[in-house]
């Protein structure tokens, strides 16, 4: 089944406005997970604008049908973290409820669960 990484690309991490950036962070963050899933098997990406999650720029989700979903936050547009997101998104996409175990995840995203969504009655 496959796993969604949504991505926000109109976050901007604190400080934005003083810097001489032409992309925000979000896009930045967006270019590089869409560049590291492109070979993840099971795991696709999507960019919104806006999941109201500014605080804590940059925010993604992880989501499958059926399946436990979590929002992320708090990311810095480097590679590591984008690497990590999609490493995350890999074992969501290997699980059969979403959860992934604690001693699973990836180091990069550790601290940056924001919230946990059950799945939608059918």
């Amino acid at each position: 089944m496959t796993t969604w990484i949504t991505i926000c690309d109109t976050c901007k991490r604190d400080g934005w406005d003083q810097t001489a950036m032409e992309r925000t962070d979000g896009e930045a963050l967006a270019e590089l997970v869409e560049q590291a899933a492109a070979s993840a098997e099971n795991v696709r990406t999507r960019r919104v604008s806006c999941t109201m999650g500014c605080v804590r720029a940059c925010n993604i989700t992880v989501q499958a049908a059926g399946k436990i979903n979590y929002s992320l936050g708090s990311f810095l547009p480097e590679e590591e973290d984008a690497q990590a997101i999609v490493d995350y998104a890999a074992k969501h996409a290997a699980s059969e409820t979403g959860q992934v175990p604690y001693r699973e995840w990836p180091q990069g995203v550790k601290g940056h669960f924001v919230s946990r969504h059950q799945p939608l009655p059918e």
